[in-house]
């Protein structure tokens, strides 16, 4: 039998909190967590969180084209465009003529947006983080950038 098979192997591995099958399941449940309290955590600023996650973007790429930003977000530019209105109402972004191609329009983050992020952000962690040391956040970070790059 292989040890990919062996059920004896299968269970040490099931309880064995280094496994892979239990860390996976363990990231995806608190994915799962972060993705159910989120409507609450961003209810104060009146936003979804696809517009999070454009403003997100926005703050990392600074000015882009709507186009590019539909890229990013992998959505159709009806969406974007969408979002986009919703954000520029509230005053978290602004949208000027792409001086290089006139039919192009750019999009940038406002700095009231720069507020509500870092005001997202902190009740974010503190929603499911805060239960957490700092050092365990400080080495959950860590570890989490590790697997992003």
């Amino acid at each position: 039998m292989t040890e990919d098979r062996d059920p004896a192997r299968a269970s040490e591995s099931a309880s064995d909190p280094a496994s892979d099958e239990t860390l996976a399941e363990a990231f995806w449940s608190v994915a799962r967590q972060l993705r159910e309290t989120s409507a609450k955590t961003l209810a104060p600023w009146d936003i979804n969180p696809s517009q999070l996650r454009a403003l997100r973007v926005l703050t990392r790429r600074g000015t882009i084209r709507l186009s590019t930003l539909s890229e990013h977000l992998h959505i159709a530019p009806r969406s974007t465009t969408e979002v986009v209105d919703a954000l520029e109402s509230r005053g978290l972004v602004r949208r000027s003529p792409d001086p290089d191609d006139r039919r192009a329009t750019l999009v940038e983050v406002t700095e009231q947006a720069l507020g509500v992020l870092e005001a997202v952000r902190g009740a974010e962690a503190g929603r499911v983080f805060g239960r957490l040391s700092r050092g365990d956040r400080v080495h959950l970070a860590s570890i989490l950038r590790q697997l992003r790059d």
